[in-house]
C-alpha cells in the first residue's frame, strides 16, 4: 500500500513492520503504546496476580509486540529492562494459570472450558498439549470401559 509522505519530526502511527524497518535504517524514533509503562506494567501484574480468572491485556498481541520493540527498539523505550521483566512476570503468571485451570479441566473431566481473556499465543502455548492429554485421556477412558463391540472367545 501507499504510505507518507512523512513529515520529519511529527509522531504518525504505521505498522509495526514499516516502524521497526525505518528504525533499522535509523530513519525514525520509536514511540511506545501508552501501557508499555512501568506504573501501568505493574498494575497489570499486580492485578493478575490477585484474580483466579484471566484479566484483559493492553493488547492481544502484549507479548509480541513488546518483544519486537524491545528487541528492536530498546534505547528509544524508557526503562526498557524493567518492563521486560514486568512484562514476563505477567506472562508467567498467566501461564501458570493456564496449566492450573488445564490441570483442573483434565481431572474433573469437563467437556468445554471457557478461555475468556487469553491471547492467541498463550492459547497456542498450552494447545498442543492440552489437545493431546484429551487424547490421551479419552483413548484411556475408552479401553477401560468394556467394549460392545468385543466378544470372548472360549476355549
Amino acid at each position: 500500500g501507499d504510505l507518507g509522505p512523512f513529515n520529519p519530526g511529527l509522531p504518525v502511527e504505521v505498522p509495526v513492520w514499516l516502524a521497526i524497518n525505518l528504525k533499522q535504517r535509523q530513519k525514525c524514533r520509536l514511540i511506545p503504546p501508552e501501557w508499555m509503562d512501568v506504573e501501568k506494567l505493574e498494575e497489570i501484574r499486580d492485578q493478575e496476580r490477585k484474580e483466579d480468572t484471566f484479566t484483559p491485556m493492553p493488547s492481544p498481541y502484549y507479548m509480541e509486540l513488546t518483544k519486537l520493540l524491545l528487541n528492536y527498539a530498546s534505547d528509544n523505550i524508557p526503562k526498557a529492562d524493567e518492563i521486560r521483566t514486568l512484562v514476563k512476570d505477567t506472562w508467567d503468571t498467566r501461564i501458570a494459570k493456564l496449566r492450573l485451570s488445564a490441570d483442573s479441566f483434565v481431572r474433573q473431566q469437563e467437556a468445554h472450558a471457557k478461555l475468556d481473556n487469553l491471547t492467541l499465543m498463550e492459547i497456542n502455548t498450552t494447545g498442543t498439549f492440552l489437545t493431546q492429554a484429551l487424547d490421551h485421556m479419552y483413548k484411556l477412558r475408552t479401553n477401560l470401559q468394556p467394549g460392545e463391540s468385543t466378544s470372548s472367545q472360549d476355549f
